[in-house]
């Protein structure tokens, strides 16, 4: 067994983190021999390509590159057999095939992973935003929200501010409580117009909080779920939501897919997304 560490050079027009998945990953099957990587990024040109080449001739490296770019490809190629370097093309068969499949060409544009790569993240700081932001919690959160929930308990706000945060939005809610005022936030935002209300009939928000109640070991007829308190409740949620002028949705019967395509729809034709 050599005692030398291989020296691999990952080139990339993007930021180069695929081939050194491909090239780590492969060299796990050496008894988890070392190697020394060098990571040439954001490649653009035949002469960035030509002066790599070079190098990896004098310092006997190999060559594993995901180019996108037909040119780029054919430059490498052409030096590499110049200068008789080994080279690894690790993306373009499997982008040729798919092509063959596909019946089109493909894109040829450097990075489209990381943009999707940022699509993630994008939901996930969305995720952790309705978390953060949930029940009112902490209302310095709502100048930040792409979208305000208001609404009595049990009206779904938390798992409606959840299905839309895996589309992406920052969403925010805050329940409407007799007792505690709404946050003097909620009536001074820039654009009320990201703000929806959720309502419900009496009856259907009396059958869940009774099944919450029992849930929790909680006997049903408690005044969380007694008609009076919900009638209470109710009232106050609309004076609350004609005060901010927001547009009301009736979650009666309906999934909290339903309702989360509903309020897009609404705070997009109010121009606010």
């Amino acid at each position: 067994m050599s005692d030398k560490n291989p020296v691999v050079y990952l080139v990339s027009d993007s930021v180069g983190e695929t081939a050194e998945t491909v090239v780590r990953a492969a060299a796990s099957q050496f008894d988890g021999a070392h190697i020394q990587l060098r990571r040439f990024a954001h490649i653009d040109s035949v002469g960035s390509v030509e002066e790599i080449v070079r190098r990896a001739e004098l310092e006997g490296a190999i060559i594993a590159f995901t180019l996108i770019l037909p040119e780029l490809r054919t430059a490498l190629r052409e030096q590499a057999a110049q200068y008789r370097v080994e080279v690894v093309d690790i993306m373009g068969p499997m982008v040729e095939a798919l092509e063959k499949v596909y019946g089109f060409a493909p894109h040829l544009k450097a990075g489209l992973v990381h943009q999707l790569d940022a699509d993630y993240f994008r939901r996930v700081d969305a995720i952790e935003f309705a978390v953060k932001y949930d029940d009112g919690r902490d209302p310095r959160g709502l100048e930040k929200a792409d979208i305000i929930i208001v609404g009595v308990s049990r009206t779904s706000k938390t798992p409606l501010s959840m299905y839309l945060a895996h589309k992406r939005m920052r969403v925010a809610n805050v329940p409407l409580v007799p007792e505690i005022a709404p946050p003097e936030e909620l009536f001074r935002l820039e654009n009320p117009q990201r703000i929806v209300g959720l309502t419900i009939r009496p009856e259907e928000l009396n059958r869940i909080r009774q099944a919450r109640l029992q849930a929790l070991g909680l006997t049903p007829d408690a005044s969380y779920a007694s008609p009076e308190r919900i009638e209470l409740e109710l009232k106050y949620a609309d004076e609350v939501m004609k005060r901010l002028g927001c547009p009301i949705i009736d979650v009666s019967d309906r999934a909290v897919e339903e309702t989360a395509l509903l309020v897009l729809d609404l705070v997009h034709r109010q121009g606010q997304l």
